[in-house]
């Protein structure tokens, strides 16, 4: 059984996305959700879905071996970032190396970097006017966005659209092929 340890930091739409869809799975299975906001509601989530949730700082994350220990004893065959937005140090990539992957609502390598993301990326997307947008899944290196790209699936940006419309859009990508990738990675 391939074990997935999910990142998160806010809302946790897209960790319970994959944990739903590994529930009934014969071959992986979402072990537990860490994130480094103790108020973050992916840990509601994770109490209902009965997932094992903890929360950490920063001096637990990049500072100490805390947190990095805790993904030793967990042994994860993928390290997933679903909405996770603290860059990840270099220390933990160097113990797990091409077993973390984020994702991110862009078409990188547009709309990427330090500070791109959520609303702020679709508010980018809407002012550039830009025709099309999508989601990125890409392996995380030392910096933010950058490491190489696994998958991409685009949608369009209507003129009249606004940053919500965008949103939704890419939330639609997201819930559709998340899962299938990481499933995909898991099974390769």
């Amino acid at each position: 059984m391939k074990r997935v340890v999910i990142f998160a930091s806010g809302s946790g739409s897209n960790a319970e996305n994959l944990i739903k869809f590994f529930q009934n799975s014969d071959n992986a299975s979402v072990i537990q959700v860490l994130t480094n906001n103790p108020h973050a509601k992916v840990l509601e989530r994770c109490k209902t879905l009965k997932v094992s949730a903890l929360s950490f700082n920063r001096t637990a994350f990049s500072r100490s071996d805390d947190v990095l220990n805790i993904l030793k004893a967990s042994q994860p065959d993928l390290i997933v970032l679903a909405g996770f937005l603290w860059k990840f140090p270099e220390f933990i990539l160097n113990e797990f190396d091409n077993k973390v992957i984020n994702i991110h609502p862009a078409l990188l390598p547009k709309y990427g970097g330090k500070g791109m993301y959520g609303m702020h990326v679709h508010n980018a997307v809407v002012a550039n006017k830009e025709s099309e947008t999508g989601i990125t899944i890409h392996y995380v290196n030392e910096n933010y966005d950058e490491g190489a790209i696994i998958f991409q699936a685009k949608c369009e940006v209507l003129p009249m659209d606004s940053a919500d419309d965008v949103a939704a859009k890419i939330h639609k990508l997201e819930m559709e092929h998340f899962p299938k990738v990481v499933e995909e990675l898991l099974n390769s």
